[in-house]
């Protein structure tokens, strides 16, 4: 392939992410990248003194991708228990600063709610660290094997506006759990929190292990500097936890991508399900961070047998109904109608309401609210804009079905294949294991809130990157590795 169409496809996609996140033209006003992954046309404006800044923050990709190439060599020297000496770290001081950063993040993104900002921060814990390695031996007749999982090297990051602190945090157990150092581009939205996190990172790093740069930092994240690490030749992988624009545009970067993209986890509920439990799930997992989590409950099929039972146990449950006049105000002012190239229309959502309290969408449908309300619902169409596009907003459409084979099939065309997440309320075996197979979601939670999903009530461990486009799934120190075979031939058993 062509570089420069390479190139080319990288600047179009992400140009049309910043435009729409609001950036200048000017931030996003790309000098061509040479061949051969060297640097770009316009000079590097870091100097050598803040080339080795064991803080990590660099104002050029490339200069990030050498200091981390040079960490990744200490942190190789420096062994498994160097690895596990950063995990700590890393979890203590998300522990440690929650309520600071916390704070800090909700005031740069003006998303979600600060009590799960803080959360999201003090569950960092519950990522799995080194002990996910454990090698594989075979012996036998012809001798002995073992495979190990081992590093890449230098791994190319990108992170959202959504989870800044947390999505860096998780992927930086990961990565350096698995052997590797990183060089993050994270969301312009959210870059300002991410620096303090990962100058404070690398300082406690730098403190007890001596290693310099090991978490690095695009300090502003353009789209040159994207375009430059996906380019740089010490970065061999990269893993992207973002929206449609910015996957298209790392999977086309040559690079092997490990990408975690967008969802529209639909929830069915059966005639059969526990109305009270399945009510407190829905409202727990839509609620949480403002239904920000790619995997939180977006929209609701109830099936009508038990549709009135549902809706009053929402409102008992302190959850608010809009009516259709409140939710047609609602619909106009969080989405407008745009061309795309074929003369059609098509929903596009405006970013101002991601993400915003109950009480602010309320006041846009012409209602107001308790201050301490987590949730608003409507019942809508199949087909309402609320339903199609993943909205990222506390206000769940509740969809009335005949059966759950509709429930099912409506379920199917608003996942729209993202094969991301679901949820069923059921006690029915049979019902379960049909929209299992329909969907064919990463995560399939059953009668539970979606975060059971990620070792949140439910069994299992915790990570914020959910490679659903590349087939990883939820990912772990093992995602970030590869396997490496080490043979010993006849004559080595005992027995």
């Amino acid at each position: 392939m062509d570089p420069k169409l390479d190139e080319s496809a990288i600047r179009k996609v992400v140009e049309d992410v910043l435009q729409r996140l609001g950036q200048s033209k000017a931030a996003q006003s790309t000098p061509a990248v040479t061949r051969g992954n060297r640097r770009s046309s316009i000079p590097s404006r870091t100097t050598q003194s803040n080339r080795r800044r064991p803080q990590g923050i660099f104002d050029d990709a490339y200069d990030a991708c050498e200091a981390a190439r040079s960490a990744f060599l200490q942190l190789r020297e420096a062994g498994l228990d160097g690895r596990n000496r950063v995990v700590r770290i890393i979890k203590e001081l998300c522990a440690q600063k929650a309520n600071e950063w916390g704070k800090l993040e909700l005031e740069e993104t003006k998303i979600g709610r600060l009590d799960h900002k803080i959360e999201k921060l003090r569950i960092i814990d519950l990522v799995p660290g080194v002990e996910w390695l454990r090698p594989y031996g075979m012996s036998g007749d012809h001798g002995i094997t073992l495979e190990e999982y081992t590093p890449f090297g230098v791994i190319g990051a990108i992170t959202p506006i959504t989870h800044s602190i947390p999505t860096l945090s998780s992927n930086v157990i990961s990565i350096v759990a698995a052997g590797n150092a990183v060089v993050f581009n994270p969301h312009p939205g959210g870059a300002r929190c991410a620096i303090v996190a990962v100058r404070t990172f690398n300082e406690a790093i730098h403190r007890e292990l001596g290693i310099e740069n090991l978490i690095c930092c695009i300090e502003h994240p353009t789209l040159e500097s994207f375009a430059a690490l996906c380019k740089c030749e010490n970065v061999p992988l990269l893993v992207v936890t973002g929206g449609p624009g910015v996957v298209n545009a790392a999977m086309r970067s040559g690079k092997r991508a490990i990408c975690a993209g967008p969802g529209n986890p639909p929830v069915v509920v059966d005639e059969s399900a526990d109305i009270e439990n399945a009510v407190t799930g829905v409202i727990k997992g839509a609620a949480f961070d403002n239904n920000l989590l790619c995997i939180g409950e977006k929209e609701v099929y109830v099936v009508d047998a038990v549709f009135n039972t549902f809706v009053a146990e929402l409102k008992r449950q302190g959850a608010v109904a809009l009516t259709d006049t409140q939710l047609d105000r609602l619909s106009a002012a969080a989405f407008s109608q745009e061309a795309d190239g074929g003369g059609c229309s098509h929903a596009v959502l405006n970013r101002d309401f991601v993400g915003q309290d109950p009480p602010v969408l309320a006041e846009h449908a012409g209602v107001q609210v308790n201050r301490g309300t987590e949730l608003l619902f409507a019942e809508t169409p199949a087909d309402h804009v609320f339903v199609i596009e993943e909205q990222m907003m506390p206000m769940v459409p509740v969809v009335r079905v005949g059966d759950i084979e509709e429930g099912i099939a409506y379920a199917v065309e608003a996942e729209h294949g993202y094969k991301h997440s679901s949820m069923i309320h059921s006690r029915n075996v049979d019902n379960m294991t049909a929209m299992a197979r329909a969907l064919d979601t990463t995560l399939f939670i059953k009668n539970g809130p979606c975060m059971a999903g990620l070792g949140l009530g439910g069994e299992g461990y915790l990570s914020y990157s959910i490679a659903t486009v590349t087939g990883e799934g939820i990912t772990t120190p093992k995602t970030f590795t590869r396997t490496r075979r080490c043979v010993m031939v006849d004559n080595l058993r005992i027995y």
